[in-house]
């Protein structure tokens, strides 16, 4: 599933609709993140995160021509979730830029350790960055694209009520969780 053009308001539309659509997206957000570690948080995306983040890149680049709004579509469009996948956006945060620059150098190729876990089933780990390729070789990106792949039995187990865990297997960062049930039930939603 994608973001249909038609389905954009335009700018004038969207001013007039930004504050109640910010004040509906704030804690569908928070609902929909996980944080591993002090460090790492991972934001499920959905239709309705992706099209505010659409609708706010238009804002912001006063983008009003078709063609720079189907890019815009083509950008963000395939994080939304097809119904056997979920689809995250990594962040990595340390306040200290020094810190940062240092840890991030410590976290080459995180983003291709992060994991799911269904009760009952194997971890899937992330396929990171399928646009393009956001680390270098020495350093990783603050911010990452993931996409989990679920079989069907995992897509059964969880809308069945298996419990859900999350987590991070590097040698430098090292942690799992067990997702709170509002957010698994909340990422369940987004299964067929």
């Amino acid at each position: 599933m994608s973001i249909a053009r038609d389905s954009l308001m335009s700018l004038e539309a969207y001013s007039r609709a930004r504050a109640d659509f910010r004040a509906r997206i704030i804690p569908h957000r928070r609902l929909r993140t996980v944080f591993l570690g002090e460090h790492v948080s991972l934001q499920f995306e959905d239709e309705m995160t992706v099209r505010y983040q659409i609708q706010e890149m238009l804002r912001i680049e006063k983008i009003f021509e078709e063609e720079g709004i189907r890019e815009e579509i083509a950008v963000y469009g395939p994080l939304v979730p097809d119904g056997a996948n979920w689809k995250a956006t990594m962040l990595i945060e340390y306040d200290d830029e020094a810190v940062r620059r240092t840890e991030l150098a410590r976290l080459l190729a995180i983003e291709d350790q992060v994991w799911v876990q269904i009760a009952g089933h194997d971890k899937v780990h992330a396929i990171a960055d399928e646009d393009l390729e956001r680390s270098s070789a020495d350093k990783t990106s603050a911010v990452h694209f993931l996409r989990f792949e679920l079989d069907p039995g995992m897509v059964a187990s969880a809308k069945a009520g298996a419990a859900l865990a999350m987590g991070v297997d590097h040698p430098n960062y090292q942690v799992s969780a067990t997702v709170p049930e509002p957010t698994r039930a909340a990422l369940v939603a987004d299964l067929a």
